[in-house]
């Protein structure tokens, strides 16, 4: 029974990726996002300080600190907020869905666990034939996909 509850909270959680997939290839703008949609909505940061209760120079501290990567979420909502806009912050799979990213791990820790084990076999005269190899690899990674999400992280 964990086993459909992971398989359907995963679902549920590529589903609300969906949106998100389209917004990661776009990268952030140069100066940022925050100072994008600062200029975006025609505020200074003096404007905008104000509307936060901050300094202009805390204004420019932040869109400084965003380029960098290093502004902390508390600030990004609240110079989002200030400008009567939210942050939207999600971890998005590089490439397809939450399942793809699973399906790839399998396939690597899969060969991990083979190839040594082929490369032996080899050597010993008992190698096996490229389709059986096949079967073995495929049968291990569903084994690995339907066990314990963990096994699939380990070195």
């Amino acid at each position: 029974m964990p086993q459909l509850a992971n398989t359907m909270q995963r679902s549920q959680l590529n589903a609300s990726l969906t949106p998100y997939g389209a917004l990661a290839q776009y990268p952030q703008p140069p100066q940022g996002w925050a100072r994008t949609m600062r200029e975006a909505l025609g505020l200074t940061q003096v404007e905008l300080a104000n509307r936060m209760k901050a300094s202009r120079q805390s204004v420019q501290e932040f869109e400084r600190a965003e380029v960098k990567r290093s502004i902390t979420l508390e600030s990004l909502d609240r110079m989002a907020a200030a400008m009567d806009c939210r942050v939207v912050f999600a971890i998005v799979p590089l490439a397809g869905t939450v399942d793809d990213v699973r399906l790839a791990q399998a396939q690597k820790r899969a060969d991990a666990l083979l190839c040594p084990v082929a490369h032996t076999m080899m050597l010993e005269a008992q190698g096996v034939s490229h389709m059986a190899h096949k079967r073995q690899r495929d049968a291990l990674i569903d084994d690995l996909l339907r066990g314990n999400g963990r096994t699939l992280w380990r070195q």
